[in-house]
């Protein structure tokens, strides 16, 4: 086995995770620009290009995508409470699946629209810009998990996969500040639509009672990591009965420990991208303003729509940019933008940004087949 790709990979994870916890006031400023999985991705390529070595194909690529991959899968699956949506209601639920159905669906009709513009036939196409569309839908829904899983199920080169990723950062900073804006101005927007059901959702219990130890919960998920292994093949069914096996157990085994597995979750994806980024190659680096101005029009349209079927929903319009942060930001996020408006809100935009985690995939893989169906 070769050690010096693990060590920097060990390094990376040990060195952004005690950074992103660092209570410094720059290190915080630097991490509200460049988010931690943004950060594990470089960090190793920048050694590598310092080594002057290419460990873009080390064993350690395969045993992530055989290990590290499915278990923060499962992980992040088995944080979600079906039990906890109950209490938002289902007409968020509702505005929440539609802003996530629009993101899945938009950039495809996009294209066939456009299918001879220089965008599509030569940026999407030629360039092979549209194995990044997959991945920006997985993070835009359902995190940086979502969006690992679908890089490597699309294939997406690295070249492009940075690309996204700088492009991603820069859009969801600038939108995280228009949420926030936007939030605060619902009381306006509710007057401006006429919506009249103003009505609060009921209040979030928290999950009491013995929970299981994490050593435990730890030894549960890998095991069924090893197990699936063994049984399947393929790594789009593993993914599948993975994510639905952790729903299972976060649902049927009462004393589940939500909290540890979304932590565990959380370093996973640091350790995920960390092997990732010892593929990257910084020549080979390249920025497509037309895909930029192709992922502005595409969020603009995410937001159009979801306020349009807040309306049609006849719901509070605060829950636009809630359910838009669910998507689009993320666990941090998402109840950031929401105590700006109602701080009794924010466990139902965590429990939303859960939600999000745990269907990106699925709405990817929709993505992915449409794109293949109707592009290419």
């Amino acid at each position: 086995m070769e050690l010096a790709p693990w060590g920097i990979a060990v390094f990376t994870v040990i060195v952004v995770y005690y950074l992103d916890r660092w209570e410094n006031k720059h290190i915080k400023s630097l991490f509200d620009w460049v988010p931690a999985i943004l950060l594990a991705y470089i960090i190793p390529a920048i050694i590598s290009l310092v080594l002057q070595v290419d460990y873009s194909q080390a064993s350690i690529h395969n045993f992530s995508k055989d290990y590290f991959i499915p278990l923060a899968i499962i992980a992040v699956m088995s944080s979600l409470s079906l039990s906890q949506l109950k209490a938002i209601g289902w007409k968020p639920i509702v505005l929440f699946a539609g802003g996530s159905m629009f993101i899945a669906i938009f950039p495809v009709v996009l294209a066939i629209f456009f299918l001879s513009s220089d965008l599509v036939s030569e940026t999407l196409v030629h360039q092979e810009y549209w194995k990044g569309i997959p991945p920006i839908v997985g993070s835009w829904i359902g995190g940086s998990t979502s969006q690992l899983v679908l890089k490597e199920l699309v294939e997406c080169p690295e070249n492009i996969f940075l690309s996204v990723l700088v492009m991603d950062n820069i859009l969801v900073n600038i939108w995280t500040i228009l949420m926030f804006q936007t939030i605060k101005k619902s009381n306006f927007l509710n007057k401006k639509f006429k919506i009249t059901n103003l009505l609060m959702p009921e209040d979030i219990r928290e999950e009491k009672g013995k929970k299981i130890k994490p050593l435990l919960g730890f030894t549960i998920l890998l095991a069924t990591v090893f197990l699936s292994n063994f049984l399947i093949e393929s790594f789009v069914v593993k993914i599948v009965m993975l994510s639905i096996l952790g729903l299972l157990l976060s649902n049927f085994i009462k004393p589940w420990n939500f909290k540890f597995a979304l932590k565990f979750g959380a370093i996973l994806i640091i350790v995920v991208m960390a092997v990732l980024g010892l593929k990257l190659q910084f020549a080979t680096l390249g920025f497509n303003f037309y895909f930029l101005g192709f992922l502005a029009i595409w969020l603009v349209g995410h937001f159009i729509f979801m306020v349009l079927l807040a309306k049609f929903l006849n719901i509070n319009m605060a829950w636009v940019p809630i359910a838009s942060m669910a998507n689009v930001g993320g666990i941090a996020t998402a109840p950031a933008v929401t105590a700006a408006y109602e701080k009794k809100w924010m466990p139902h935009a965590i429990v939303l940004a859960i939600l999000s985690m745990a269907t990106g995939t699925f709405w990817g893989i929709l993505t992915i087949y449409l794109l293949k169906t109707f592009l290419i």
